[in-house]
């Protein structure tokens, strides 16, 4: 029995619950949706019907709840330097993480923040534990997933210690983790291509973040080289990461019981992929 769970990131259209069925088609143990339209500041309320649709979907699929990472709106920025702004992404952030917890699921993932050359690193990180601290504050259950970026542009969170430093202003420790996206740490300069390479990114991990922080990852090859900090996702073993790092990475019982996301740019290929990477467990 594998301790893998292995899906994707699956449509949502035409309503939350079509997500689980869109992962079973694939053979997916896990998968991400989006719990409202991810280009939109406000979406309509879940009704209780569509909130009991979902959950008896996700009970007959024998999804676990613990095996879904839902991703917030891509408008949200919680280190905006603009009150006005920041305020607004404060408030769908809370929405999004009410949402989660009306469909019975305890984590949420999202990007941590951009400073928009409009003020330091420092200060941006700040804001954007401070604006975790408040909306875990308004809100019960849901664990704040902070996901690794590719250093494109402002955006702030891709370094290990920039992580952690977001991590360690936030108050309530049992609410916060992170999900790491391996497009995104091979872009921001972290190797994992060799068994050397893997095994010092992934330690450097666990000495400035923590393992007992690993909350969900993205499972993406990369199309623009090591330490571009370009955000291009590949299928599978067609990037510059290759298929080594992932059958290491499908071995490493620290990622166990975790949702294992594909993000991977062709989803007619993403059975073959999920059924690939489970090829890889010895």
């Amino acid at each position: 029995m594998s301790n893998k769970f292995v899906g994707a990131h699956c449509s949502a259209s035409g309503g939350v619950y079509n997500a689980v069925a869109n992962a079973q088609k694939i053979g997916a143990k896990a998968f991400a949706l989006f719990t409202k339209n991810q280009r939109q500041w406000v979406a309509k309320d879940l009704d209780s019907e569509t909130i009991d649709k979902f959950k008896r979907a996700l009970d007959d699929s024998g999804i676990l709840p613990k095996h879904v990472l839902p991703h917030d709106s891509y408008l949200i920025n919680l280190g905006h330097p603009e009150a006005d702004k920041l305020e607004k992404s404060r408030e769908a952030f809370v929405d999004e993480l009410q949402r989660c917890e009306q469909l019975g699921l305890d984590r949420l993932n999202f990007h941590p923040g951009s400073h928009l050359k409009l003020i330091s690193e420092d200060e941006c990180l700040s804001i954007i534990s401070e604006s975790i601290n408040m909306a875990l504050d308004k809100t019960s259950g849901v664990k704040a997933v902070i996901e690794n970026t590719a250093g494109q542009g402002s955006n702030l969170g891709y370094t290990f210690e920039q992580l952690a430093q977001i991590i360690d202003k936030v108050e309530d420790k049992s609410r916060v983790g992170i999900c790491i996206d391996t497009c995104h740490m091979f872009v921001a300069g972290y190797d994992i291509r060799t068994r050397e390479a893997y095994d010092k990114t992934w330690d450097d991990f666990g000495k400035i973040v923590g393992f007992n922080y690993l909350m969900g990852m993205h499972i993406n090859d990369s199309k623009p080289p090591l330490g571009s900090k370009k955000d291009r996702h590949h299928s599978i073993g067609e990037g510059e990461i290759g298929l080594d790092a992932f059958r290491f990475l499908m071995n490493d019982e620290r990622m166990n019981d975790i949702p294992l996301v594909l993000e991977t740019i062709d989803e007619s290929i993403w059975k073959q992929e999920i059924e690939l990477l489970y090829s890889f467990e010895n």
